[in-house]
């Protein structure tokens, strides 16, 4: 079976603040807001949400099948995803587009900022998600906004089951559109507050929206303290695991999802799957970066 994923393929300039951004942030004042954070370490690192959950996917061993676009200067991610043995066929180079940017801030909370450049993303619309017989599971990740409603359509028209996941990408969508996402996917996934803001534009609670006809379970993450799984308005509590390090949190949640993709492709039970997911967010926080994490996929199956 493949996964078709739907997202960013991304540069991440990671950066960290020693400090803390609530210290240096005064509320009352935003409105004249002028803030300087002294960074001392910078990386870069391969990210965006599709190539993240690839990633993921890939140390797990199932098949991940990326739909996303790079400018004239991703012929190196591209490499990259070759090395993985990955099918690269429905990645597309913009040559006249630099390839998608995310400048990170982390303080030491483990809070980020972040600046986001879409470039080669926002022509991710330009191709449509092909008629194969393989795949089977898809997920509809942060891209760009007319590639996320085209893609998800497409999904649905062909009867292939997805995850929404919109992260970061959520505001660029008022209560109606979010909403016809949920009517189309089979499963959503959202952090604590990602899903407090889809409430609040559809109007509808999470347990609601887990009770739409055609939603086999919504997924809320928590960071460390794990999970809440929503099935028929019903909640279920996956606790987290206790990381070996807290190093950097970029890409947690897309590594999450990569361990719940491949969950779902076994036929696997939503706590399971979410069980999986855990195992991969506490894997890659341990690291710095995205995608230099490892982990031996028959042992954290094995205590899944």
């Amino acid at each position: 079976m493949a996964i078709l994923i739907c997202g960013s393929l991304a540069f991440d300039t990671i950066t960290r603040f020693e400090g803390r951004f609530a210290q240096q942030i005064l509320p009352e004042q935003v409105h004249i807001l002028n803030v300087s954070f002294l960074v001392p370490t910078l990386k870069r690192e391969y990210g965006g949400c599709a190539g993240n959950i690839a990633y993921s996917l890939y140390q797990l061993g199932s098949t991940p099948l990326v739909m996303a676009t790079v400018g004239a200067d991703g012929a190196s991610y591209v490499d990259r995803m070759k090395r993985w043995g990955i099918p690269l066929d429905l990645v597309k180079t913009v040559d006249d587009s630099y390839t998608a940017q995310a400048i990170i801030i982390t303080d030491g909370d483990n809070n980020q900022i972040t600046a986001f450049h879409p470039g080669a993303m926002g022509a991710a619309h330009s191709q449509p998600v092909p008629a194969r017989s393989d795949i089977q599971l898809a997920i509809i990740a942060p891209d760009g906004r007319d590639a996320m409603i085209e893609h998800a359509a497409q999904l649905a028209q062909a009867k292939i089951p997805f995850v929404f996941d919109p992260g970061q990408g959520l505001p660029m969508f008022n209560g109606e559109e979010l909403l016809n996402f949920v009517d189309q996917a089979a499963w959503v996934a959202v952090n604590d507050y990602e899903g407090k803001m889809l409430a609040d534009r559809t109007g509808q609670s999470l347990a609601q929206i887990s009770q739409r006809p055609n939603i086999r379970g919504l997924i809320e993450t928590l960071g460390a303290d794990g999970c809440r799984v929503w099935v028929n308005g019903q909640s279920e509590h996956v606790p987290g695991l206790k990381a070996e390090a807290v190093i950097d949190p970029t890409g947690c949640g897309d590594a999450f999802r990569g361990g719940l993709l491949h969950g779902l492709s076994q036929g696997w039970t939503l706590t399971k799957c979410v069980a999986l997911g855990n195992q991969m967010g506490a894997a890659k926080i341990a690291c710095a970066g995205p995608q230099n994490y490892t982990v031996n996929a028959s042992t954290v199956i094995a205590r899944t």
